[in-house]
């Protein structure tokens, strides 16, 4: 098997977060998705930078490649879960979204990140859709200038109820830097795409993937065997596309089991391997175009 698998930090939010980097090396796995949050490498600490150094050489020291991923849920505001966002009213705030997604940019430099994952944000009332369309461009544009002079793959990640949604929605932005977050289990809620026709269709723009189990139409991250994933569909499909990246499992719910369920995971991702390489269907062609001066999937 040539696919590599990390295991996303939000789902040990009850271990420090060198445990949880043992944790996931003891597992087996190749990677850390490592979401920062206010215990798991602040980026807002006074001592981040040195934090950042500190993680980083654990990672080397155990082989491990990385992820950053944004989504930690009161980490730029205590009173409201994810806020403010790039679709933010308030200037100030989308600003501060701006800024944090710089760090973690920054922190990803550090820790030689595969890629920086991001989301949009959800509209709220009120807030007319084209206004906060232009913000957004604004932002991401920003952010992904910034990310290039880093050296850094900035990848936005479709989220549902979010502004940016769906693939199309993705595709529809076509700004240069810009690499797709796909989490395989979001095309099952919108109903959108077959989560392995969304791997061959988007392989030239795939900035990092993730994995997990979900019901068909509900945006719950479940264990797998608990949903309606094909599982061996997407990793036959990431195979065929010669995926080199990592495959990120978030299961952020499943944080109060972590002992167990960190290599639970990885041992059902491993069993559920299908003889042979995976082909593509002969209608999954690519409709996007590698971007230039980024590194291919």
């Amino acid at each position: 098997m040539t696919l590599r698998f990390a295991y996303n930090t939000n789902g040990t939010a009850h271990h420090r977060i060198e445990d949880a980097i043992r944790l996931i090396k003891d597992a087996g796995y190749d990677g850390v998705a490592l979401t920062l949050d206010i215990h798991h490498l602040d980026p807002f600490a006074e001592n981040w930078v040195v934090e950042a150094d500190r993680i980083a050489s654990i990672l080397k020291r155990l082989e491990l490649g990385c992820v950053i991923e944004t989504g930690a849920r009161f980490l730029l505001d205590p009173t409201a879960k994810h806020e403010p966002t790039l679709v933010t009213a308030d200037a100030a705030g989308r600003a501060r979204r701006v800024g944090f997604l710089k760090r973690a940019i920054e922190i990803g430099g550090i820790l030689e990140a595969e890629a920086v994952s991001f989301w949009a944000g959800v509209l709220k009332p009120g807030i007319d859709r084209s206004e906060a369309r232009r913000w957004l461009i604004e932002g991401l544009t920003e952010v992904a200038g910034f990310a290039a002079e880093k050296g850094v793959v900035a990848a936005l990640e479709p989220e549902p109820g979010m502004l940016i949604e769906t693939l199309d929605d993705f595709a529809a932005l076509d700004l240069p830097g810009l690499t797709l977050a796909l989490d395989t289990g979001h095309c099952l809620v919108t109903g959108e795409r077959d989560p392995a026709a969304a791997v061959y269709e988007f392989a030239p723009r795939l900035g990092t993937v993730a994995i997990e189990d979900m019901k068909r139409g509900v945006h719950v991250h479940l264990p797998f065997g608990e949903g309606d994933m094909d599982v061996p569909a997407v990793l036959d499909a990431l195979e065929a596309v010669d995926f080199r990246k990592l495959v990120c499992v978030e299961l952020s719910r499943e944080s109060h089991r972590a002992d167990v369920m960190v290599a639970q995971a990885l041992d059902h991702l491993r069993s559920c391997r299908r003889p042979g390489p995976g082909l593509p269907p002969p209608d999954a062609t690519p409709r996007e175009t590698p971007i230039p001066g980024l590194p291919t999937a």
